[in-house]
């Protein structure tokens, strides 16, 4: 676990941004979907982005399929057995285990990256890459304390990134309408709303780890072997 005074710590690389496709996004609007920012039409090779993912395995997955019509160049996760089917899926992407090495290694090879990790490291991560000039898409929750959430907010200002949270479902047009139609008085008053939903839809969390596997081996730039 990284510690907290990370999201204090400035990385000594600079930030490099090859690549001008996001920075009228983020003038307009400061935050992006990644899973959306995909236009229908197939961009070549050098007009997409290059992504990097930390956390491959489990909900990993699905954020870096969203993101699967892009350049997929570098991916992290501490459980290569779990992230093994995604590791082969995009088999020239670099594979570490330590998403500090990676985001320091790849920082000129990267444009965004997918925060896909357990709850704690986050902020770390998302603060991590902020600071290298990466767009980031975090998963919720996005930090523990306000703290750590201002520092977020203040760093996206400074180094002019988009980010969001993985609340993603509110930027589709179906929820957008909704709130139109409530704000144009289209339903009168709302003063009782009955929610349904199919939650949860797949097993949550794993069971209480068994043995004692051993640590997976990594090489000198700690890289899974």
């Amino acid at each position: 676990m990284p510690p907290t005074n990370w999201l204090m710590t400035t990385p000594q690389l600079s930030p490099i941004r090859r690549r001008e496709f996001l920075k009228t996004t983020v003038a307009a609007t400061g935050a992006v979907a990644f899973p959306m920012v995909v236009p229908r039409r197939v961009f070549g090779a050098n007009e997409r982005l290059n992504i990097a993912a930390i956390g491959s395995g489990g909900k990993g997955q699905v954020d870096i399929d969203g993101c699967e019509s892009q350049n997929i160049v570098a991916l992290c996760d501490v459980d290569p057995g779990r992230a093994a089917h995604m590791f082969n899926r995009h088999a020239k992407a670099a594979k570490y285990a330590d998403f500090r090495q990676m985001l320091e290694k790849e920082a000129k090879q990267i444009d965004a990256v997918t925060v896909s990790t357990p709850d704690h490291t986050h902020a770390s991560a998302a603060a991590m890459a902020m600071r290298l000039g990466k767009h980031v898409y975090c998963q919720k929750p996005l930090t523990h304390t306000v703290f750590e959430a201002r520092v977020l907010t203040n760093l996206a200002r400074k180094h002019k990134v988009a980010t969001q949270m993985g609340n993603q479902g509110h930027s589709n047009p179906d929820s957008r309408r909704y709130v139109e139609l409530i704000q144009a008085g289209v339903l009168g008053d709302v003063k009782e709303v009955h929610i349904w939903t199919d939650r949860p839809i797949w097993p949550q969390g794993i069971g209480r780890p068994s043995g004692s596997p051993p640590v997976p081996k990594m090489n000198v730039v700690g890289q899974l072997m």
